[in-house]
């Protein structure tokens, strides 16, 4: 066996058994890799501290220590970089809400336990989170970070029928579209309001989904 055909070979009791490993990424690959981590770590910082409105591409080159012609490599626009960044703080989030509702009994608090956290996440910068929400609906069709946030979504809607389900015991095809419907109420509050405290939003959310959830 070659060194560069990157197998392992495991050892059972009665016989053997063979692996083939994904090999490394090249240099290049990795190269690529390195590069993009530092433009999503610029622009995160650099969205954070002034608004993605305010900070130029060229701003954003220069902290990731590249030029813009291979920024553009990577991202052809302002919005497609705030989609990149803003999507893996969503995906956090929802994350965290989903293990947060797990611990409610009541299917109400369950459901809002799962969205306070992409709440809090979308009123971290406010016109960073509208911009993102504008981007995720009105953005390019084929950009993949738009889809990537449109998956998100998905995903999001899918932890609250499961909710609902569980919770409330409502039928499946049911709980899918009352899912849909709690997650355009909540995407519709944050983009709609310049209120940057998250407990007011999550407040007028709570209100509308109360009134759903008790008919």
């Amino acid at each position: 066996m070659r060194d560069n055909d990157h197998q392992l070979v495991e050892q059972h009791a009665g016989g053997r058994s063979m692996t083939l490993a994904s090999p490394p990424p090249g240099r290049r690959e990795r190269n690529k890799q390195a590069k993009l981590d530092r433009i999503t770590a610029a622009a995160s910082v650099l969205f954070a501290e002034h608004g993605v409105d305010e900070v130029t591409t060229q701003q954003i080159a220069d902290a990731a220590d590249i030029g813009t012609g291979t920024l553009f490599l990577y991202v052809r626009s302002k919005g497609e970089l705030l989609l990149l960044v803003q999507n893996a703080h969503y995906a956090r989030a929802l994350e965290q809400g989903t293990a947060d509702a797990e611990t409610e009994g009541d299917v109400l608090d369950a459901v809002m336990a799962l969205l306070r956290p992409i709440v809090a996440c979308n009123r971290v910068q406010v016109d960073n989170g509208r911009t993102y929400l504008r981007e995720m609906v009105f953005g390019d069709l084929a950009e993949p970070q738009r889809a990537a946030a449109l998956e998100i979504v998905a995903r999001t809607e899918a932890a609250l029928a499961a909710l609902l389900t569980r919770h409330a015991a409502v039928p499946e095809a049911d709980a899918a579209t009352l899912a849909h419907v709690i997650s355009a109420v909540m995407f519709l509050a944050m983009s709609a309001s310049a209120e940057p405290e998250p407990e007011q939003l999550l407040t007028q959310i709570h209100n509308q989904v109360r009134v759903l959830l008790a008919r």
